[in-house]
């Protein structure tokens, strides 16, 4: 005799409209900092950026990085931001394991 039960139903995760705006946001405060930079402007401090990175921006911080070519040379910026991912990457898969 098979005996089907109710599934639980899925329910939409309430942390992923704020991850997107996070990594939103912290995309367009690098591209404001590389366009600050080439005009000479007053520039988005790096502790600001890797903030955002920190609060769950990383994979838009990379992006940013990668795409826009900016703050690619910069030390300690560089493996202060790889660090905060790296971190961010192992909390997420010991999450996943448990």
């Amino acid at each position: 005799m098979v005996i089907f039960t109710k599934r639980p139903a899925m329910h939409f995760p309430f942390w992923l409209p704020a991850l997107a705006l996070i990594n939103a946001l912290t995309f367009f405060r690098f591209w404001i900092d590389k366009r600050a930079a080439r005009l000479g402007q007053r520039r988005v401090p790096e502790a600001n950026l890797l903030m955002l990175a920190a609060l769950g921006g990383s994979p838009a911080a990379l992006l940013a990085r990668s795409l826009l070519r900016h703050k690619t040379r910069k030390e300690p910026f560089a493996t202060r931001l790889q660090l905060i991912a790296l971190l961010q990457l192992g909390a997420l898969i010991g999450w996943f394991m448990l």
